[in-house]
């Protein structure tokens, strides 16, 4: 890292400012303490103009390059930037000799994942992938339930990330060129992946469904995943943009009891809305006792089987806090480029799947 003072804040160069840096990466950046937002690097004007809106002591790059010209001058660089940019970037980030966190996916590839974690190892940097929905409050409440053993063991574990979008955005996310590495497999399904692999473990084989729905589209907007972990455990994962009534967030059966859990966490919709953490006091992340799941067995939660479980506050501020604590006190990296690459191994077993209509075995 820079010449940067004990005790002053570590100063970070965000690279991108559309929806990723805007609305996730800048304000947790600016809310977390020991971080300082320096420099926001984005092309666009109208982006410019907002980002010194929104942060008036931010200082504004047009260009990479400009950014990593006073490379000395900082101590973490983010990259919020299109997909296509993210192995390029991290890897002069990392060859200038600065910390790096990537927005997921980190690559396109996993072997590229594993090369610039090589890259930060050998360079003795942190490299992190910003997998914000780790600290979901859904997911944070699976993993108490889980330790807590209330399900017993699982034998099936349901994920979906669904929405309702029937026309398109437009956009490189909706683009059918491979270098930009859209469509939702790599998009919504960086996410349930990871997050399968974080409860369960490693999986074994993948078999995968990837449909184009919808009048227009170039790539995948209606897929399906599902692994069989090395313990046993079946994940079935549903990623969609054409979901005309949305199922369960989660459904988690094990031997004693499921867990059924519908409504997405609050904490997008209210960075979306302009909120900051630390500025709704003690309310960041925490949804209505109505939106709880519930927990039990032989009844469907619809007809009001089962118990509801308070669901835990979302967290996506720890995973900056996180960051910080690794940079000042060497403390872990809250999500790290080898665990990402296992996620693109996941991802990459299930692209070939669907095109193939065979089950892959890793």
């Amino acid at each position: 890292m820079t010449g940067t003072p004990p005790g002053a804040p570590l100063r970070v160069g965000l690279v991108g400012y559309g929806l990723a840096g805007s609305v996730f990466h800048a304000p947790l950046i600016a809310s977390t303490e020991g971080l300082a937002l320096d420099t926001v690097v984005t092309s666009n004007p109208e982006r410019q103009q907002q980002a010194r809106t929104e942060f008036p002591d931010v200082r504004v790059a047009a260009t990479p390059d400009e950014l990593f010209g006073r490379a000395d001058e900082l101590d973490l660089i983010v990259v919020a930037s299109p997909n296509r940019t993210h192995v390029a970037l991290a890897t002069t980030a990392l060859k200038a000799g600065l910390p790096v966190v990537v927005d997921k996916p980190i690559a396109g590839t996993a072997a590229e994942a594993r090369e610039l974690a090589a890259l930060a190892e050998e360079r003795g940097l942190l490299l992190s992938v910003f997998q914000n929905r780790r600290w979901d409050n859904d997911f944070l409440t699976l993993r108490k339930l889980l330790s807590d053993g209330a399900l017993g063991d699982v034998y099936r574990f349901e994920s979906r990330f669904e929405r309702w979008r029937p026309q398109l955005k437009g956009g490189w996310r909706e683009s059918g060129d491979p270098a930009e590495i859209g469509g939702l497999l790599y998009d919504l399904g960086s996410h349930v992946v990871d997050q399968a692999l974080v409860l369960f473990g490693p999986a074994t084989a993948v078999y995968a469904e990837a449909d184009v729905r919808r009048e227009g589209a170039r790539t995948d907007d209606d897929t399906f995943i599902a692994l069989t972990h090395a313990n046993g455990v079946r994940s079935h994962l549903h990623v969609s943009a054409t979901t005309a009534q949305l199922g369960p967030r989660f459904r988690v059966l094990g031997s004693r009891a499921g867990y059924v859990k519908h409504g997405l966490d609050p904490q997008e919709a209210a960075l979306r809305a302009g909120l900051r953490p630390g500025a709704t006091g003690a309310g960041w992340g925490v949804e209505p006792e109505e939106l709880w799941g519930r927990v039990g067995s032989g009844e469907s939660p619809v007809t009001g089987g089962g118990r509801p479980e308070p669901t835990l506050p979302g967290d996506y501020p720890a995973y900056y806090a996180a960051v910080a604590k690794a940079l000042r006190e060497n403390g872990p990296n809250p999500v790290t480029a080898r665990e990402a690459a296992a996620a693109l191994d996941v991802l990459e077993a299930a692209r070939r799947s669907a095109l193939e209509k065979v089950t892959v075995t890793l």
